[in-house]
């Protein structure tokens, strides 16, 4: 049975198409959360090689490698954009690895074992194109420059696939053609507009500091142009190929490397790009990578566990810090993690075609993931409140704000990202959730006495646009302290007095026990006794023998410190004899 399912599993902000350009204002998000649109399919394959997209007749073509025997027959999927399978192509006793579409979308090209054929996309009747080298591995094929190349890696046995020599071969007036062009290991190819074509290596026992390279595909022949290893001169630093991909305008390649994340390069050189994407989440290594044909989105796949993402959409240009749309895939209903090489997009940029698979590999699904069409703006309100009114140092604040946006509820609450900036410089405190009535709580303890200037960021995601900053100034004060004595009402002077105490102080902890001055005012005047320290519990005892009858004054006192502001206490005890 076909089916397919709408996935809720996202992390971040996402619009369903329907509600797309209300124009609504709101503070209060409706109960009902529009959820972003994922269909998920279950494939009917236990390997995967490729994926390819027709944009023409809005087809998506999943090839089941199937390579593990050589009478093995290979599959072909074909869906819909809306996820609906139409047909299911079988390659008789003929695994199928590479897929490549001819420039006009009318034939798909397929690698079989031991020959090239081409699917008419409208008709789906199969044709033979050329005959090749037996392949025992599964080739990749590319269209690129109005030729087609292609792989044929040489091994004997499938255990050798993954270092064996691998030669790019071309078709030409529907003959077999050598490039001169080879090199080991699972040679991977990719086209790319301007007539260019990248190859990728994948480490492997033949080549511990794999390539990139970039071919120039107008002419007869291949002519390379930019080519890049990444090791260093100890060998540190080699790539880990998983993918790589075109940018729409073809002046940037970005390479899904499972040691580094996404490398950005300049086309021309392969030199690193003036700005990079951010990291992917801890605990993900890059899988695959894909620009949208309009030049809009970047899409990076992901092999992670658990609830780390394992695909994130988010803006092309890497100076948007627009937040970006992520996806965890996790259990029999999602896959768990996205196979290399496993996605492409629609050429307007509506759709994300994903594939994913389970942690034993023998499973998997078609993800269709539509971005948000549509961006609103959001407001961070600049009235502000915080509690306590008077915040001292080393004790929990509370500063409250609110947030409005335009345009549908989001499936998941917004967050805003706060900075504390005090004499010691900028602090980030992290990020907190906005609650359904706009309104947040950015909790702090500020450590020093003076102004804190707290900063609120909403950074934007792929249905919201950040937000203009705004920022509340919060007067810092010492922290207080106390002291409390317990004294006789009446002492003499042959068995003295002793007054307890305790000792208070609110804030920061002391770096030291408290050292109190205590002084004693008597008809004789006023003198300084010996300090007492105060205990790990914060009591003491004052100890005196007094000098005269009469009203005797002790006085108890801490000066205090650049955090917690002084206290005084006194005490009056009637000396007898």
């Amino acid at each position: 049975m076909n089916t397919a399912r709408r996935s809720g599993r996202l992390a971040a902000t996402v619009l369903a198409a329907a509600l797309a350009g209300t124009g609504l204002t709101v503070a209060v998000a409706p109960a009902a959360h529009a959820a972003a649109s994922d269909v998920v399919v279950k494939l009917p394959i236990s390997s995967y090689s490729a994926l390819a997209v027709d944009n023409v007749h809005q087809q998506v073509f999943v090839a089941d490698s199937n390579t593990s025997y050589y009478t093995n027959s290979g599959t072909i999927a074909v869906y819909n954009f809306a996820g609906e399978r139409l047909r299911t192509i079988t390659t008789n006793q003929k695994h199928v690895s590479g897929l490549a579409l001819s420039d006009d979308s009318s034939k798909l090209y397929i690698g079989l074992r031991d020959r090239i054929d081409s699917i008419d996309t409208t008709t789906y009747q199969q044709t033979v194109v050329a005959s090749t080298y037996t392949d025992t591995c599964g080739r990749d094929l590319a269209h690129s420059g109005g030729q087609l190349y292609f792989t044929t890696p040489y091994a004997q046995y499938a255990g050798e696939c993954s270092f064996s020599g691998t030669n790019v071969d071309a078709v030409v007036n529907g003959v077999h053609q050598r490039t001169g062009w080879n090199d080991y290991g699972d040679l991977q190819l990719e086209s790319g507009p301007g007539d260019r074509m990248l190859m990728g290596q994948p480490r492997n026992a033949s080549a511990s500091n794999p390539f990139i390279t970039v071919f120039d595909t107008s002419g007869d022949g291949l002519v390379r142009n930019a080519a890049r290893r990444f090791a260093d001169s100890e060998g540190k630093g080699a790539l880990d190929f998983k993918d790589m991909a075109f940018s729409a305008d073809g002046t940037k390649v970005a390479v899904a490397d499972a040691a580094y994340g996404t490398r950005l390069l300049n086309t021309g050189d392969l030199s690193d790009a003036p700005a990079g994407y951010q990291p992917l989440p801890s605990g993900a290594a890059a899988s695959s990578v894909a620009f949208s044909g309009d030049g809009k989105y970047i899409a990076r796949g992901a092999s992670a566990t658990g609830a780390t993402p394992d695909l994130l959409v988010q803006p092309a240009d890497p100076a948007d810090s627009t937040a970006p749309l992520e996806f965890v895939f996790e259990g029999s209903l999602d896959g768990d993690r996205v196979v290399p090489r496993g996605m492409e997009w629609s050429a307007d940029g509506s759709r994300l075609f994903t594939v994913t698979t389970n942690a034993a590999g023998n499973q998997y699904w078609l993800h269709i993931v539509q971005p948000p069409a549509v961006q609103y703006d959001v407001r961070l309100s600049e009235t502000f409140t915080h509690s306590p009114a008077q915040a001292v140092a080393g004790e929990p604040l509370s500063v409250r704000g609110r947030l409005e946006y335009d345009g549908p509820a989001p499936a998941e609450p917004m967050k805003v990202k706060a900075t504390r900036t005090d004499a010691n410089g900028t602090h980030d405190l992290g990020t907190f959730t906005v609650r359904e009535d706009g309104s947040y709580t950015v909790l702090d303890e500020p450590g020093l006495v003076g102004d804190a200037t707290y900063t609120v960021s909403y950074l934007g995601d792929l249905t919201h646009r950040p937000a203009t900053d705004v920022t509340h100034t919060v007067s810092v004060g010492k922290a207080p302290t106390s002291i409390a004595l317990t004294a006789p009402a009446e002492a003499s002077m042959s068995t003295g007095v002793e007054i307890t105490g305790t000792f208070t102080a609110q804030g920061k902890a002391l770096p030291d026990r408290a050292v109190l001055k205590v002084e004693r005012t008597d008809r004789l005047g006023t003198g300084t006794l010996s300090s007492v320290t105060v205990a790990a519990d914060g009591t003491f005892t004052v100890n005196d023998i007094p000098r005269t009858r009469r009203a005797t004054t002790y006085t108890v006192s801490w000066p205090g410190d650049d955090l917690h502001q002084g206290s005084t206490a006194s005490a009056t005890v009637t000396v007898t004899r």
